[in-house]
This record gives C-alpha cells, structure tokens and sequence, in this order.
C-alpha cells in the first residue's frame, strides 16, 4: 500500500470513529441531562395527574415551608399571565390554594398550555397538586381573563433542609396544534 492509501484509511477510520461517538453522545444527552437537573437543583418534574390525598393526613404546624411561585410566557405567548401572590408559607401535610391571572389581550380566540416545574428538583417528589389547571389545556376568548387554580399538599416527608419550594409555570401557545372551540359555559 502507498503511504496516500494508508493515510486515507486511517482518516477514514477516524472520522467513523468520531460519527460513532457522537452518535452514542446524543443518546447520552437525556441521561446526562438528568443528571445535570439533579445535582444542579433544576427542572424540578411534577406528576402530570391529580393526587389523591390519604385520608387523616396528619398537619404539621410546627414546620413551615416557603412556596414561591413563577409564572413565564413562552415566547410566542402574548397572554398577561401571573400568580396572585407571589409566595405563601404553608405547613406540610396541609392543603393549600393559589390562583393564577391568565388574561388573552388579543382579538381571537387562543388555546394555551402551562407546564409546571418545581426547584429544588429533591422537592418535586414531595410537592402533590390536587388540583391544577396545567392539567388541561385553556382557551381564553378575545380579552377573556381568569382566575385558575391551583391546590396542592407539600408531603410531610419533604426533607428537612428544604424550607423554600417554588413552584414555576411556562405558558405554551398551542393555539396552532389545537384551535379554539367557542365556550359557552364561561
């Protein structure tokens, strides 16, 4: 073989081997992203359904935990959208309530879609919402404001070091996957 020959295989089988490795790279991503999100207290997931609280769930009141609450527009979304407080202090095992101002300022008719986080990422497991309108996806008319709740238990059994939960949305418009259907009950 000629030393151009021998060149070119071995370019050859470096630049497959680079292919490869990133190819494996990009089904490390989401691992590696988990990863991340847990040792850097971020992108904290809740459970997409209803929790279903114990019956006799036992109040801790000599333990308080601070919940802040975010509310942020993706950046299509044109809607005014925030929480009617910014915190609470509740007590662990207690149900709890905050409602959210969504409001539509355009002239048609929108669908949206809010998706929920919760930092630390350690407290996502322990934060149980009972009630929440990022369950179902919300269709304001043309200037339509509402007020949407949500209620949720912080578990007992939320780490002690943990004294400060909050809890995030981002607003979605998904009015072009899922038009509007005119609502006569609101």
């Amino acid at each position: 073989m000629s030393d151009e020959s021998l060149a070119t295989r071995k370019l050859v089988t470096r630049l497959l081997i680079v292919v490869v490795a990133m190819f494996a790279f990009g089904f490390a991503l989401v691992p590696i992203y988990d990863v991340m999100c847990k040792a850097l207290g971020i992108n904290g997931k809740t459970s997409g359904s209803a929790y279903q609280a114990a019956d006799g769930q036992v109040v801790d009141t000599a333990r308080e935990v601070k919940v802040q609450f975010v509310a942020n527009n993706n950046v299509d979304m044109v809607w005014e959208f925030r929480p009617k407080a910014e915190q609470l202090v509740v007590h662990p095992g207690a149900v709890n309530e905050m409602l959210f101002i969504a409001q539509n300022p355009t002239d048609k008719p929108m669908t949206a879609q809010a998706i929920p986080s919760i930092a630390p990422s350690t407290a996502a497991t322990y934060f149980h919402k009972t009630e929440c309108f990022c369950f179902t996806q919300q269709v304001l008319q043309p200037g339509e404001r509402i007020e949407m709740p949500v209620r949720f238990i912080v578990d007992r059994d939320l780490p002690k070091d943990v004294r400060h939960v909050t809890l995030a949305y981002t607003l979605f418009d998904i009015t072009a996957r899922k038009p509007p259907v005119a609502s006569n009950d609101r």
